[in-house]
């Protein structure tokens, strides 16, 4: 048997490093300036405890920049480095300071050491031809300057160049990099990542950073004005929020953060990817979905937990059980705030339902104990006044009129109110409830409630005539005879391309309309759905829209059109009664919305003949 070590070639690591180990370039400058911040947390730390002695002064970092000679530096007062650690930390490839300083101090603020990986200072050769290393430690020792071309060969000697405590990064820029040689694109990378860094960053004179973000501090110590402010700090061109949760969590992960509730408008176009990930203040990315349950997606604002496993570059996230506890501990969070509003002030809460269902109905439908929370505070809006029902409270207020024969709570919902106005006041004639589902959810959301929710079914309002909406019902006696509800439906048999019609003459009350179109629930959701499913639901897309014709055999209107002697009269007047039912439903259009109204004004001028044209 053979044994040994895995010899490393170090002429491969830096291609590797420039090339594949950074998807984008410049993170150079959020790793390099995350180490400098680590020395002055470094410094700080080992102030505290006694073992660096002196005044620790304004810790900060700069960077600057230096055009004409296409170099830029970033600098700090942190713990410095002696002529062995340089040889440790810098020459020895992957090998972790921070990680080596944090098992050293463990218990002493550790998450406050950004570095985990030892790699980010090699991040400089993604973009420098040429990195030096000035450094002077706390210790009593001579300042020491590194120099390297990229390649495995190195430089190190002492130097009077630095004579206080602190390290300069200086990188020559090369050719394919000098877009990093732009005052507003150095100045842009920096607001981005380090924006929030817990030292004072500074660019040239400007200090960049705020070292106290909001979430840092304890929900006690902040007003509602204080949430106000740093939402728009983070999203300057945004309305107010309508709510926000502060996350603040040290076991059995750490976690911080402040999530936001936007206005969302039913015309508004909505934007994932607004909720920023920050690893001990440092941004990570705004690609938060592993973390963040997906219907909260939505939400804006920040999060923050050393305890995130993020791969070496930072850009996406390890597979890890904290994951999944963080994702379950926000979607608490969240039904808490959610169940807290709504119990302590409901008309708050019903105010911003507009904006809130959204969430709401995705957290139903996508996460099961989100669901279980979410049914003491989901509301329905009754689309007539303006109240809003509980799934419990619609129940109650229906409990005698709205359960079909199986014994289930038929829940009577419109898709557009203004369209289907007429089914909703028929409907209400009879003392129904009626809901309104009108967002982009809400065809999705019944179909998955209708599943999850006991003895519960949806009917859309023009699903069938009033008198059959919750159940087949006796029917009234038709005051035609069988030979006039064979003529009237044959008439009323009319043939379309793009509708199938199915026609019956029913005995209706005499306040019912003439004649009432309506779509069957079944085949009307499938085709909704198939709209939105892609080639998946093309079998019920491309299929003629289904719609029956209830004629009403007792409306008095019927008398007259079968006492018609001009029997192209009589057929004309059918015609216009089923387009206006047509009409009712949205489905009379193009030529066919055309012909209606030029038949409507000949009707009305008495000038009815076989494909008459009016000039209009």
């Amino acid at each position: 048997m053979q044994t040994g070590s895995i010899r490393v070639q170090t002429e491969n690591i830096f291609p590797i490093i420039k090339k594949f180990l950074y998807s984008d370039h410049e993170i150079f400058l959020r790793e390099l300036v995350s180490n400098a911040v680590d020395a002055t947390q470094k410094i700080k730390t080992l102030a505290s405890l006694g073992e660096a002695t002196g005044e620790l002064g304004e810790l900060k970092v700069s960077v600057t920049l230096n055009k004409e000679a296409g170099t830029i530096t970033i600098s700090d007062n942190g713990v410095g480095m002696t002529a062995d650690e340089v040889e440790k930390y810098i020459n020895q490839v992957a090998f972790s300071g921070a990680e080596e300083f944090v098992q050293k101090y463990k218990g002493q603020n550790e998450n406050a050491i950004i570095g985990k990986f030892g790699l980010g200072f090699y991040s400089a050769f993604m973009v420098s031809s040429q990195v030096e290393l000035i450094t002077k430690s706390f210790k009593d020792s001579p300042a020491v300057r590194w120099e390297c071309d990229g390649s495995p060969a190195y430089q190190l000697e002492e130097t009077t160049q630095r004579t206080e405590r602190g390290t300069d990064v200086v990188l020559h820029v090369d050719d394919d990099s000098k877009e990093f040689l732009d005052e507003d694109r150095l100045k842009g990378i920096l607001t981005r990542f380090c924006r929030f860094l817990p030292v004072a960053i500074y660019f040239g004179e400007e200090q960049i950073n705020n070292t106290q973000p909001l979430w840092v501090k304890k929900p006690t110590e902040l007003t509602s004005q204080d949430y106000q402010d740093f939402y728009k700090e983070l999203y300057p061109f945004s309305e107010a929020p309508l709510f926000w949760i502060h996350l603040n969590v040290d076991y059995p992960f750490n976690l911080t953060g402040v999530l936001y509730f936007p206005k969302i408008k039913q015309s508004y176009e909505i934007q994932k990817d607004k909720i920023q990930l920050y690893c001990n203040q440092v941004f990570v990315t705004d690609e938060v979905k592993d973390i963040v349950p997906e219907f909260l997606m939505l939400l804006h604002g920040v999060i923050d937990s050393p305890d995130i496993p993020l791969n070496v570059s930072r850009s996406y996230l390890q597979g890890d059980p904290n994951v999944k506890k963080i994702n379950n501990h926000i979607t608490k969070k969240v039904a808490d705030k959610l169940e807290e509003i709504f119990k302590n002030d409901r008309n708050e809460f019903e105010e911003k339902w507009e904006s809130l269902g959204l969430f709401v109905k995705y957290g139903m439908m996508t996460d099961d104990k989100f669901l279980e929370k979410a049914n003491k505070f989901h509301v329905f809006k009754s689309a007539g006044e303006n109240k809003f029902f509980t799934l419990d409270e619609y129940r109650a207020a229906t409990e005698a009129i709205q359960k079909n024969k199986d014994g289930k709570l038929v829940l009577l919902y419109t898709s557009n109110a203004t369209e289907q106005n007429s089914y909703i006041r028929a409907a209400e004639d009879r003392g129904y409830k009626v809901v309104q589902l009108d967002t982009i959810v809400d065809s999705a959301f019944l179909n998955q409630m209708e599943m999850k929710w006991e003895n519960v079914v949806f009917r859309r309002v023009d699903a069938d005539i009033t008198d059959n909406l919750i159940d087949k019902q006796e029917e009234l006696k038709s005051v035609l005879s069988e030979d006039e509800a064979k003529q009237l439906k044959e008439w009323f048999n009319i043939q379309l391309t793009d509708l199938h019609l199915n026609v019956e003459v029913k005995g209706l009350s005499t306040d019912t309309p003439p004649v009432v179109a309506t779509r069957p629930e079944f085949m009307r959701r499938m085709k909704e759905m198939a709209h939105v499913s892609g080639p998946m639901g093309s079998f019920y897309a491309n299929m003629p829209d289904e719609v029956e014709l209830t004629v009403n055999g007792n409306h008095p209107v019927y008398r007259r059109i079968l006492g018609e002697s001009n029997q192209e009269q009589a057929k004309e007047m059918v015609r216009n009664l089923a387009d206006l039912a047509l009409l009712s439903q949205g489905l009379l259009k193009g030529e066919q919305l055309t012909s209606f109204i030029n038949r409507s004004v000949a009707l009305l001028q008495g000038e009815v003949k076989s494909n008459i044209i009016v000039d209009l």
